[in-house]
């Protein structure tokens, strides 16, 4: 420490993070799948139900995603990341304005591909929220002399009348309040551009009405209003530049995680349609007429392939055009580091058109507010680009590439859906999900059968249901166990939410046999609900027959690997061996103590190694530091058997815990 001598407040810079692991988060879902909208084979953090509405829109007939993320924030679920797929096809909607001289200008697009765009009206006014009167005998072609100039600002885009029934257009290029002036060319040549046009022909003996130029876009979903923005400018020079205002939505930062979404997601964009050689950039924007609907957009649904789902290896030598063209569906959730659980309801897709919807009562609008279009009558909620419905091998691929993915990167859990096949053919019984499940072999898997029957939004109010994945719902439980308790956990034996029935109904010995084979079984008990009574893995290796084991073990590697790293590059002696030691004894023994490991004391629960024995100068010498940890994880019950006998003339109870085996 510093000797101070003379009084007075002195900074010292002391870093208090002191080496240590922290235990990770392992409850955020990565979901694959069809949406209304959204950005295409892009991977997007939702923290609700209500958020991802916001974004990817309500259930549709044509994809199950919508549904299993519900689910998901049904049963207690708190942040997912969301990749919406489409084919090549996909095309966004959008309608084109042109100026008063007929030359393309702006064009409004969706801010999304499909075909939910075609359904949106738009409405151009053009409006003149500052006016002020320009004295022309003190004025010259490079600055007009006004009696105010509250309002203006540098790129305001300005009408000035010169004759009766005719006028230009210019930009303010500078404003000088004392002088009350409005310059039309820059009075500094390193703020001049060829946008700045002189002012002429005007008549000195008029006093000429000048008005600021703006726009008010209105956005209308059928008769209704969804949106208003207003001051909208046609330079580029001014702050409310409408392609800068109602601009696409950007690309996700390098780390996704840090990827903020707006509060109210926009609508649409506007796109700059024209370049300075091509048009006057003065000339105002024609007037449309709320009846101008955008058209083009495209689902790009039926020509669906398992490449959209899973995407494509990605060479060195591809270009950055190549490269997003492969990071499609679950290629994309590969850089998402924070996700734990993998679900692609959508590869199971049976699509279904949603009922025709009859169109509302008329209203008695109020003749003192401005008239709203005529109620679209023939328009009617349907999905008319469809998903296909994918074959067998189509479905064994995607769920090859996911467990493929989670054995890659020892971070994330595959949750499989049997096929639709499997829980809906009466004739094939359980064969079909046992001979399934005879196709994976991996602990970073685990297969859950039957579906969910839930209540479908589409059909309401006729309230019919509909059969979905139940993966959605296992995400969710898995989550709030994960939450409320800890990875270690089994995530089974608890009460699934925002589900009606099951597909099929699974007795005690079909049960068993269902069991034996790792494929874990949803089932209805009278008195406790629907839930899950199962938790293995696809492993038939003993040692990762339970999921919670092989997610702990994972999230206990990945934190070593994050909280580590300071160590690169550190001295390869005692005190750095000592460090990891102490960093990695005091992480696992939170663990033990949270009742994740097993053994009545930490010796028994783990070890850790870090020392002279296995850092011999050898190994020293050549650049590495082993730590060598052993643990023992926690294995749930799977069978409690109670022993009732008559000692006497008293019963005695016991119960007894069988972790793993049959009773």
């Amino acid at each position: 420490m510093a000797a101070y001598a003379t009084p007075g407040v002195y900074y010292e810079r002391v870093d208090s993070d002191a080496a240590s692991v922290s235990p990770l988060r392992t409850d955020i879902a990565g979901f694959v799948g069809m949406a209304a909208r959204g950005p295409l084979h892009i991977p997007m953090p939702v923290q609700s139900w209500r958020q991802f509405q916001a974004y990817f829109g309500d259930c549709i007939g044509g994809g199950y995603l919508a549904y299993a993320v519900r689910a998901f924030f049904e049963n207690g679920g708190r942040r997912a990341w969301i990749v919406r797929i489409a084919s090549s096809w996909a095309d966004t909607a959008a309608f084109d304005l042109t100026n008063q001289a007929a030359q393309p200008a702006w064009s409004i697009r969706a801010i999304s591909p499909g075909g939910w765009g075609n359904t949106l009206r738009v409405a151009l006014r053009a409006t003149h929220r500052v006016q002020t009167l320009m004295d022309p005998l003190q004025s010259t072609p490079e600055y007009a002399r006004v009696t105010s100039v509250a309002g203006f600002q540098r790129g305001t885009h300005v009408r000035i009348p010169i004759k009766p029934g005719l006028a230009v257009y210019r930009m303010v290029a500078a404003v000088d309040a004392p002088a009350h002036r409005l310059y039309w060319v820059d009075p500094d040549p390193r703020g001049r551009s060829d946008a700045q046009q002189p002012l002429t022909g005007l008549d000195p003996n008029s006093t000429p009405l000048l008005e600021s130029v703006e726009y008010t876009v209105l956005v209308f979903d059928g008769a209704r209003l969804l949106a208003t923005y207003e001051g909208l400018s046609l330079l580029p020079d001014h702050p409310r530049y409408g392609p800068q205002v109602l601009a696409p939505l950007p690309a996700p930062p390098p780390d996704p995680r840090d990827w903020k979404l707006p509060d109210t997601p926009p609508t649409l964009c506007i796109v700059e349609l024209r370049t300075p050689a091509q048009i006057d950039a003065m000339q105002p924007l024609a007037d449309a007429a709320v009846g101008s609907l955008l058209g083009g957009g495209v689902d790009g649904l039926n020509q669906l392939t398992v490449r959209d789902f899973i995407g494509e290896p990605v060479d060195l030598a591809d270009d950055d055009a190549v490269r997003r063209d492969k990071t499609r569906g679950l290629a994309a959730l590969a850089a998402i580091s924070e996700v734990a659980l993998l679900a692609i309801p959508d590869i199971h897709i049976q699509p279904e058109q949603p009922p025709l919807y009859q169109p509302l009562p008329p209203c008695i609008p109020d003749p003192c507010l401005p008239q709203p279009p005529p109620p679209d009558a023939m328009r009617v909620s349907v999905d008319a680009d469809l998903p296909p419905r994918f074959s067998d091998a189509a479905v064994y691929q995607v769920q090859a590439a996911m467990v493929q993915q989670c054995e890659t990167l020892r971070d994330r859990f595959a949750l499989l859906d049997a096929p639709y096949d499997c829980v809906r053919d009466p004739r094939l019984g359980i064969a079909a999900v046992r001979a399934w499940r005879q196709r994976f072999d991996s602990p970073f898997a685990a297969l859950y059968y039957p579906w969910a029957r839930v209540v479908d939004p589409l059909f309401l109010p006729t309230v019919r249901s509909r059969d979905i994945p139940a993966s959605g719902h296992v995400a969710g439980f898995c989550a709030a166990t994960d939450i409320a308790a800890g990875v270690h956990k089994a995530p089974a034996n608890g009460e699934l939410i925002w589900l009606q029935d099951l597909t099929q109904p699974v007795d005690t010995v079909t049960h068993g046999l269902l069991n034996d084979e790792h494929i874990d079984v949803l089932r209805a008990f009278p008195g406790r609900g629907l839930r899950i009574f199962g938790a293995r893995t696809l492993s038939s290796d003993p040692d990762w027959i339970y999921i919670n084991v092989r997610r702990l073990i994972s999230m206990i590697a990945k934190a070593l690997k994050q909280s580590c790293q300071w160590a690169v590059f550190e001295p390869n002696d005692i005190v750095t061996r000592s460090k990891l030691h102490l960093a990695i004894t005091s992480f696992l023994l939170i663990l033990w103590q949270r009742g994740a490991l097993a053994g009545n004391a930490a010796r028994s629960a783990f070890y850790v190694i870090c020392n002279e024995d296995n850092n011999p100068p050898a190994i020293r010498d050549d650049g590495q530091l082993i730590v060598e940890v052993g643990i023992a994880p926690a294995i749930p019950f799977e069978f409690v058997v109670l022993r009732v006998g008559r000692v006497g003339n008293e019963f005695d109870i016991t119960d007894t815990g069988q972790p793993g085996g049959h009773a």
